[in-house]
């Protein structure tokens, strides 16, 4: 997907590429380092390279990102002596050779700027200051010798620190945010930038999905620009899949959309990316008068003043803002008198015409929709074994901590114990049953008693803590209690990494018998590190041939702990491919070997969502989706992991599904929208001249393109006048022009892309004079 995502966010405006440098994947294992595949960071350079983009390479290496163990591997935590992200010399001496590989790698490929590379930028460390506050002298002593041991590696090029407020000289203190125009770096001759203006939010499992309406993010944007902003990176721009096992937080979703403007899939997300490519060229239009010094402000209103950026060659550009949260301002400048919509900011790269205002959309929208492409799946069984103690299980007294016993190798760990129940209990002659009390440090647990399930229990993003509380039927003589714990991923944020533990820590109980509560803490547990199917490899091409599945009116369905799988011919087309799970409950999915992630299903999200405004401060609990319904219902599938036939795919079920509802669907523009007024700033129509000017606006066009491959085929709306509503929900106003169907039935249907002016005229006439007419247009895409 590289070069296409790539690509996209070229024609989208950008010129800077930033990723993160992922420890934990380039050295799973001490000294071992892995750089193949989606790791391949040297090919992954080369392409932004070609495409004749730049690279900020954030090495960290600590990431957060809502990364498992933010980054760090695991095996980092054992090695004797450590303290994470401190004063600390083992920490320090493996951070260093890890730094220091990846710098000499990029050296070694000539890849920094001074070499003739793409990479004008690195980071070291991540998101440091508030840890440095919470550490005191160890971590402003740990933040000095970060910086100097990154600018000894002598990479030619800037080093950063995001949300670094003390940053050592030459280290260029950088902001994260919603909203950073407020920001000033530590010291003047040091550039504002701004390393992630964030699109959006991440998705939890159990949490409505968080996004950003498109006029906030621009208006952000635009705001930091105005107040001398020279590098803006959106976070996310792609976010992308956490593919496999890498998802940490935990609880943090297997998608890792972000509402960003290339979704998770790689496809544009409408309106936001054609938004923001289209603030990118006003702002770049700006830029002779941009770089020639600090702006000159002036107060236009209560709540709103001017931007205004002059170069002595005579190149003048102008940011008009409107802080008001709820009124227009007509305002006065140069002359002339401006209407600014609330919380937005208009671009006149002249400092006379206006191309651009953050509030007013002029790129088309567009409705997705998944649409199914595989005939049902004829699938196949397996049972798990319920706590088997095989030869790989180890029996000890007390309960044990999970990430240590089981290096993060694998989501389950089995805690098993035995009871022994007297035929003289109480509840054995229609007393209450007794009840077991499982206290836990996370994420999940099934609780199963003579290999029965009993119960389940889990925690959240903001208390991964959980406890077990219920009745239990215990039978009379000795009783089974198998505990499965599942990790959902290793916290990615927080200080003393070391310290951090999940699984059941206790204490274990049984209360309601005749002696009261019976504490079995300390007594003789077994453990199994995994499950059978894992140890089988029951998701590989090769291990799933190692058992004997279960087919037609026998495959399981419903029960907790059951492996499924069947094979699938890939659909044809290259339209983005995922799963639909939403008959499932919680579990995993394999794809020839690949692993596709976590899925869950089962935990809705529990939240408000309330209809959503543009205008006001925006956070990551303002704009709400997916309310009462499976936090992620898809899950991508690559269409590189498939083969034309033969392609093989496994689940493993936790708690109990009917897999007879999972489809293959694909993702594809359903239809595509233009909401623009009739004198709105059309940027498509302005050119920059050698001379510095900007050549005169024409009136405004609708713009519809379906995806390639696809046609217009009818027009689902279209109203030249005072149409209401939202792309998807549009409906006529007071004032409509009757003509307005024709209009596009004639310029649009059958055609991948076509464009209409907005005028009375083409519409039959003015509908209602004197009236500020706006034109909206659904079309259909097939």
């Amino acid at each position: 997907m590289w070069p296409d995502l790539i690509e996209k966010a070229k024609e989208g405006g950008l010129d800077v590429i930033q990723t993160y440098v992922f420890w934990n994947g380039h050295e799973p294992e001490p000294g071992k380092y892995y750089f193949e595949e989606r790791y391949d960071l040297v090919k992954f350079i080369k392409l932004v390279q070609q495409a004749g983009l730049y690279v900020n390479l954030r090495i960290g290496p600590y990431a957060c990102a809502e990364w498992n163990f933010g980054g760090f591997p695991v095996w980092l935590k054992y090695v004797p002596g450590i303290s994470f992200r401190t004063n600390n010399e083992p920490f320090k001496a493996a951070m260093q050779n890890f730094t220091t590989k990846i710098v000499n790698m990029m050296k070694d490929e000539e890849l920094y700027e001074t070499q003739g590379g793409p990479i004008i930028l690195s980071q070291i460390e991540n998101e440091y200051g508030p840890m440095e506050y919470e550490l005191g002298e160890p971590g402003k002593a740990y933040t000095e010798w970060a910086a100097k041991m990154a600018v000894d590696l002598d990479t030619g090029v800037p080093w950063i620190m995001c949300k670094q407020d003390d940053a050592p000289d030459p280290i260029i203190n950088t902001c994260n945010g919603f909203y950073c125009d407020y920001f000033s770096p530590n010291k003047a001759y040091k550039p504002k930038m701004w390393t992630e203006a964030w699109t959006g939010w991440f998705t939890e499992f159990g949490g409505p999905v968080p996004y950003r309406p498109a006029e906030d993010l621009a208006f952000s944007v635009a705001k930091f620009i105005q107040k001398g902003g020279s590098f803006i990176n959106y976070y996310m721009y792609h976010g992308g899949t956490n593919f496999g096992r890498t998802a940490g937080g935990p609880f943090i979703a297997t998608s890792y959309d972000y509402d960003a403007p290339l979704d998770e899939y790689g496809l544009l997300r409408q309106p936001k990316w054609g938004h923001l490519k289209d603030l990118h060229r006003a702002i770049k239009l700006c830029e002779p008068a941009l770089v020639s010094g600090d702006p000159i402000v002036t107060p236009l209103g209560n709540y709103q003043e001017a931007h205004v950026f002059k170069s002595r060659a005579g190149a003048c550009a102008a940011f008009l803002a409107n802080y008001n949260q709820h009124s227009f301002a007509k305002v006065s400048f140069g002359n002339m008198h401006y209407n600014l919509p609330p919380w937005s900011i208009s671009i006149l790269p002249d400092c006379k015409n206006t191309v651009y205002n953050t509030a007013r959309i002029g790129s088309q929208s567009a409705q997705m929709k998944m649409t199914p492409v595989s005939k049902e799946f004829s699938w196949q069984s397996y049972d798990e074994e319920t706590a088997s103690l095989e030869e790989n299980s180890f029996t000890m007294v007390g309960l044990v901590e999970q990430i240590n016993t089981t290096r993060d190798n694998t989501d389950y760990l089995w805690y098993t114990t035995e009871v022994t129940i007297d035929t003289s209990e109480g509840f054995f002659r229609g007393g209450q049953l007794p009840s077991l009390t499982v206290l836990s440090a996370g994420h999940a647990l099934h609780v199963f008693i003579n290999g029965q399930i009993s119960g389940t229990a889990y925690g959240s993003l903001e208390n991964p803590r959980l406890t077990f509380n219920e009745a239990v039927n215990l039978r009379a003589g000795v009783n089974q209690i198998s505990l499965l714990s599942i990790a959902v991923g290793l916290p990615n944020i927080g200080p003393h990494f070391e310290t951090w533990n999940a699984g059941i820590l206790g204490p274990v109980s049984v209360s309601g018998l005749n002696e009261g509560k019976r504490d079995l803490t300390w007594q003789k547990w077994s453990y199994k590190v995994g499950l059978t199917g894992e140890s089988l490899s029951l998701h590989s091409l090769s291990g799933s041939s190692s058992v004997e599945w279960v087919e037609g009116l026998y495959v399981t369905e419903r029960q907790p702990l059951t492996w499924y799988k069947t094979t699938f011919n890939a659909p044809e087309g290259d339209e983005p491919l995922a799963l639909d799970m939403n008959t499932m409950s919680k579990g995993q999915i394999w794809i020839n070997g690949e692993s596709i992630g976590r899925y869950w299903n089962q935990y809705k999200a529990s939240g408000e969502c309330v209809p959503c405004n543009y205008t006001g401060w925006f956070d990551e609990k303002k704009c709400l989706s997916k309310c009462d319904e499976a936090s992620q219902r898809w899950y991508h599938v690559p269409r590189s992991w498939l083969r034309p036939s033969g392609n093989l795919l496994v689940v493993f079920e936790e708690w109990g599904g009917n897999p007879n509802g999972i489809s293959l669907v694909k993702r594809e523009v359903e239809s595509v929208c233009a909401d623009i007024y009739e004198w709105q700033p059309n940027l498509m129509n302005w050119q920059m001249q050698s001379s510095g000017k900007v050549t005169k606006a024409l009136r405004p066009k609708a713009h519809l393109s379906c995806a390639p491959g696809q046609k217009i085929s009818s027009v689902k709306f279209a109203s030249f006048g005072t149409p209401e509503g939202a792309c998807g929900s549009f409906r006529q106003g007071s004032c409509h022009a009757f003509h307005s169907y024709d209009v596009f039935e004639r310029y649009c249907v059958g055609q991948q892309s076509c464009s209409v002016p907005i005028t009375p005229e083409i519409f039959g006439g003015d509908p209602c004079p004197n009236i500020m007419k706006k034109l909206s247009v659904e079309a259909v895409c097939s």
